[in-house]
């Protein structure tokens, strides 16, 4: 067996698995109804000849009767079950969906690093991956959809040949190149849809650019609707193509199928008739054959369309055992080892870093260690290695050659997540939630959620308890406008935008709740602010430093100088370290670079050191006061 054919039978498993966990009552009621729809059609047939027969014969109107009530029967059973059954799909599909979805998200924690979220491949998976949770069960419906079909197929097919074995071989023989003809259709629409995904995706994205409110001041600015707009035409005309030359290529099958199909029954009819006239046959095999014919094609039609269904769904659904199997981004220590509390300090020894094989290297030998107790403060131009090394110190990834030391402890035998308890961040680019503000502080420490004196406290210490306390609702405001509905968009109250300066406040907030952890953090806390907000933020910061042990990465030079230690990175490498005096005196890197920003503040000059700003991540701004 191919290994194609293996991941699908493995995905089919995976599906029965799923429905099994997730709605099992479900499961064998849809099972018991399509039971009984296919012995529906098989019992309408025979019913239908014995009804007629007993017309035919005289002083059989009694028996008819009977016959009659049972066709009555037969069709109501007909007629109820799919709908019971649509019913039962639905239930079961939602709850597969709810298990499916929390068991993708549940693999997913298990990436503990950054490997996976880094890589555009991995995220076109996920993406994949996550529309096949969203409805699970329509692989598994087609499936019984195929296997209710075929059941129906072969129990016609035995009735049929009650009545002629003749014409039962050659509906037979008809129906092997329709099941050939519409399998190879469904492997060349299954590949169709393979191919024409990545243009479906630029379309999206292209869509996002236009539509979204990310994008909106630059596209407006640089005038780039009529350009995006040609790319989406670009990108829809091209699947369409595929689209229309596959369907051009399904209707001329699916017409010479339905020509067979015709053909095949009027010959048995033909055939029918003739021996009902030569005496060989009855009314009843008329009627029944009329019927079974019908039957039998259509099923056979339903069948093969089903299970092209099932192939196309197999396929996208094997994104999502892929995500669900993948191995964890970083390595698990056979025995893992506790992590103690930090008293003598943190130390990279020897550490080099690439993202691949095929990228260069980011950090080539850094030495470096972070006194228990006190602030060191890492500086360099954009691209030097800072927040590499600031990934690391986190585990969101693993020296390539090198080890991280936690007071003698290697961090790759402690669990991640045993570590990151340990470390409070404030990192440059910050996420900005769409909770209310109590929770936006909250995720920083979630043992504090409810508990609004502790984070009221936490906002007092970042200097923004008195914007958070003047919005509509306080705390329980929510910070973003994206929830709205028609009734509520004019509603203040139903979301607010702060601005970026106020956002990085909430950001450091949360780093206050973090204060007590062996380590901090902090990746250019001050980016994006006015001076006085700088200022003031590193002064708050501060608070937090004091006596603990922590790492400061800063463009802006003035507010490292207090820093117990200096540490210059250059091209991955350390070139200086030592206290802000002895670096001044050395008149090496960091004394040009300070002097040169020294000097674009007292002469008005301009600083030529790399500063990327924090972009304002929002719009709109809360005026406290408005309120």
């Amino acid at each position: 067996m191919s290994t194609d054919r293996i991941s699908m039978v493995s995905g089919l498993a995976q599906t029965v698995s799923l429905a099994r966990r997730a709605a099992a009552g479900r499961l064998l009621g849809h099972l018991g109804l399509t039971a009984v729809s296919v012995a529906a059609p098989i019992v309408t047939v025979w019913l239908t000849k014995m009804t007629v027969d007993g017309l035919a014969a005289p002083g059989s109107r009694d028996t008819a009767w009977l016959l009659a009530a049972g066709l009555a029967g037969a069709g109501l059973l007909s007629a109820v079950c799919p709908q019971a059954g649509r019913y039962l799909v639905a239930e079961s599909n939602r709850r597969m969906a709810l298990t499916a979805r929390d068991e993708l998200f549940a693999a997913l924690e298990r990436q503990t690093g950054l490997v996976r979220f880094e890589d555009p491949a991995f995220l076109d998976r996920l993406r994949l991956a996550q529309q096949s949770a969203a409805a699970p069960g329509s692989m598994l419906e087609s499936a019984i959809g195929v296997g209710r079909n075929v059941m129906t197929v072969l129990g016609l097919l035995g009735s049929l040949t009650v009545v002629s074995p003749l014409i039962t071989a050659v509906v037979l023989a008809s129906g092997l190149p329709m099941v050939l003809m519409e399998l190879r259709l469904s492997r060349r629409r299954a590949g169709m849809m393979q191919a024409i995904t990545p243009a479906q995706r630029r379309e999206l994205f292209y869509q996002d650019l236009l539509g979204g409110g990310h994008a909106a001041k630059e596209v407006r600015l640089l005038g780039l609707g009529v350009f995006l707009r040609g790319r989406i035409r670009a990108e829809v005309r091209a699947a369409n193509a595929a689209q229309q030359a596959m369907d051009r290529r399904e209707l001329v099958t699916h017409g010479a199928l339905v020509l067979m199909s015709a053909v095949v029954s009027g010959f048995g009819l033909i055939w029918m008739i003739t021996m009902v006239a030569g005496g060989q046959g009855t009314i009843g095999d008329v009627a029944m054959l009329v019927g079974t014919l019908g039957g039998v094609h259509t099923a056979l039609g339903g069948a093969v369309s089903a299970a092209g269904g099932v192939h196309l769904q197999l396929l996208a659904f094997g994104h999502y055992m892929a995500v669900l199997r993948a191995e964890p981004d970083l390595p698990q220590a056979a025995a893992p080892r506790r992590l103690p509390a930090l008293r003598r300090g943190v130390e990279l020894r020897d550490v080099w870093f690439r993202y691949s094989d095929d990228h260069p290297w980011i950090l080539r030998g850094v030495h470096l260690f972070i006194p228990y107790g006190r602030c060191v403060a890492l500086v360099g131009l954009n691209g030097s290695g800072k927040s590499t090394l600031v990934k690391l110190l986190c585990r969101f990834y693993d020296p390539v050659r090198g080890s991280i030391l936690w007071d003698g402890v290697d961090v790759r035998d402690v669990p991640a997540g045993e570590l990151r308890a340990r470390i409070g961040a404030v990192f440059q680019d910050f996420m900005t939630y769409d909770f209310t503000a109590a929770d936006n502080i909250a995720v920083g420490d979630l043992s504090a959620a409810g508990d609004l004196p502790t984070i009221e406290a936490a906002a007092r210490r970042a200097g923004v308890h008195e914007v958070l306390r003047s919005l509509p609702r306080g705390y329980d405001t929510l910070l973003t406008r994206t929830f709205l509905t028609l009734t509520d968009r004019d509603d203040e109250s139903a979301g607010v935008l702060l601005s970026g300066g106020q956002w990085q406040r909430i950001a450091i907030a949360r780093a206050f709740l973090r204060a007590g952890r062996d380590l901090m953090i902090l990746d250019e806390p001050g980016a994006g602010l006015d001076a006085q907000a700088e200022h003031d933020v590193h002064a708050r910061l501060r608070e937090i430093r004091a006596g603990r042990t922590s790492l400061l990465v800063s463009h802006r030079l003035g507010a490292v100088r207090e820093a117990d230690l200096i540490v210059v990175l250059a091209d991955g490498s350390i070139t200086e370290c030592g206290r802000h005096e002895d670096l001044m005196a050395a008149g090496g890197t960091y004394s040009r670079l300070f002097t040169l920003q020294a000097s674009g503040y007292l002469t008005g000059g301009t600083a030529t050191t790399e500063h990327p700003s924090q972009p304002e991540r929002k719009d709109h701004r809360w005026d406290s006061s408005r309120s």
